[in-house]
């Protein structure tokens, strides 16, 4: 049985695109290809982008003189497509024609599938997706919002909010399945997940709720929010991307960096450090409500993403949390292994690949 395999793992973000060739989990070779401003200025939406994504990926290819004798898959990262349970799916035409006409947001990440199947198809080898953004395992209660026009969806971190699990189970030396955890992704989105027996139960969808964020608004006041939207103020799209690119930190200190707003407050800015401060009080809030949601059995808080390496953020955040339960801080992201890892137990045959109907 073979026990080497060779995956070519794309992530594509919103300003780069980063390419990974690994030999089982190993990474082998690792770039993160940064597009300005004006490179992607060039398209009217992501899916204008295909060509030039690809063309990057084909040059990370040549230069490393990968052939089909010398991979076995590749992977992408999965965008907001439908609902679907957590694992590794093969990218099929029905999973094509989602990421292109049917997905639950407009995400740069639904390039992920589109540009693995352009490149496997390419060299005869099997692309997959693992643990879409729209990964769904949420309990029905959790579903419903308190209007019945709309529902609460489950869309998050979930790459890295399922792989850090795993290392969370592998460090606390218990199956997944028989952890109680709340996770909280903190990047440019925030992601506060409850996680139940193995299963992501609820989730503070970064997009529309939870604590604002570098980037996003999160919960508003929502008579509020209908007046702006009524006001005549902003267009439907101008007000989108106030509440998902310049919300949050961004929107109130002209910053997403949490780095310089933290040098800001070193300088004796009032302003940054309470809406600093207050960030960090509504993800301590919105750890807590997932506590609760699992009925206070909590194994272990688990902090995840880029904010997670400020010691100043982590310090003030563990002040909030720590009553609930042991924290642990898995600091960063690594969405690549993540990816080649989900590949490489469909290769190995250790898991069922998941079929995209």
């Amino acid at each position: 049985m073979k026990e080497l395999f060779r995956i070519l793992a794309i992530n594509p973000g919103s300003s780069s695109t980063k390419l990974g060739l690994f030999e089982n989990t190993q990474a082998l070779f690792v770039e993160n290809i940064i597009h300005t401003r004006v490179e992607l200025g060039l398209f009217k939406n992501i899916y204008e982008q295909e060509d030039f994504r690809a063309k990057v990926v084909e040059t990370f290819i040549v230069r490393h003189g990968l052939t089909q004798s010398s991979l076995d898959a590749v992977v992408g990262r999965g965008g907001p497509i439908k609902p679907l349970p957590s694992g590794t799916y093969r990218v099929n035409e029905a999973m094509l024609n989602d990421l292109r006409h049917n997905p639950a947001a407009e995400h740069v990440s639904l390039l992920g599938g589109k540009l693995s199947y352009m490149i496997a198809s390419r060299l005869g080898i099997p692309a997959y997706i693992v643990d879409p953004v729209s990964v769904d395992e949420m309990i029905l209660v959790a579903r419903l919002s308190g209007f019945p026009d709309l529902i609460r969806s489950s869309l998050s971190h979930a790459l890295n909010i399922k792989a850090v699990c795993r290392l969370v189970a592998v460090d606390m030396g218990k199956p997944y399945g028989q952890l109680n955890l709340v996770v909280a992704h903190l990047g440019s989105g925030i992601s506060v997940t409850a996680h139940r027996a193995g299963r992501m139960v609820d989730v503070s969808n970064a997009n529309e709720g939870g604590p604002f964020s570098p980037e996003r608004a999160g919960g508003l006041p929502t008579c509020a929010l209908i007046k702006l939207c009524f006001s005549g103020r902003y267009t439907e799209q101008e007000l989108l991307d106030k509440l998902i690119n310049q919300g949050g930190l961004k929107g109130y200190l002209g910053t997403a960096d949490v780095r310089e707003v933290e040098r800001r407050i070193d300088d004796g800015d009032d302003e940054s450090r309470v809406v600093y401060e207050s960030m960090i009080y509504q993800i301590a809030k919105e750890i807590g409500s997932m506590a609760a949601s699992l009925g206070g059995s909590v194994d272990a808080i688990v902090i995840t993403g880029g904010m997670a390496r400020s010691n100043r953020l982590m310090e003030k955040l563990n002040t909030l949390i720590s009553f609930l339960g042991p924290v642990k801080v898995y600091s960063g992201e690594d969405e690549l292994k993540a990816l080649a890892s989900g590949a490489l137990q469909v290769l190995r045959k250790d898991e069922e690949e998941l079929v995209y109907e």
